[in-house]
């Protein structure tokens, strides 16, 4: 199987890069990008297989760098992080792009499992 590529987009820097340490130790290439233009950016160059990302960012938020994703992008996964109220989330059609979400502090196990099931109905061709 090939390595799950994840793009971490939050504005946390600490806790954006200290996610992705602990998911590329699990097997999982990770980065991370703290603004969503260059997250945007990043994705057109290589796209990943999933983004986990922040609902609630200054300046381009989640919910309108999803809609850019899925406009030039629509295979890729997304799993959205809050910390913050989900009621928007919630009512989404799959069609949306949208994976699933979690709250923040997920654990660890938590978002690497949410991650391999949103992957795992591209990779399951059969």
């Amino acid at each position: 199987m090939e390595q799950i590529r994840v793009l971490i987009v939050d504005d946390e820097e600490e806790f954006a890069s200290a996610l992705a340490e602990r998911m590329n130790l699990r097997g999982i290439h990770t980065e991370v990008s703290c603004r969503g233009e260059e997250a945007l950016s990043r994705i057109d160059a290589h796209p990943p297989d999933v983004v986990l990302l922040d609902l609630m960012m200054p300046g381009l938020g989640g919910m309108e760098i999803m809609k850019r994703i899925r406009a030039k992008h629509p295979g890729i996964a997304i799993i959205f992080q809050t910390g913050h109220s989900i009621p928007d989330i919630l009512g989404m059609e799959p069609a949306s792009g949208l994976c699933d979400y979690l709250i923040k502090p997920a654990g660890i196990d938590e978002i690497i499992a949410k991650v391999r099931l949103c992957v795992r109905p591209r990779n399951n061709t059969s």
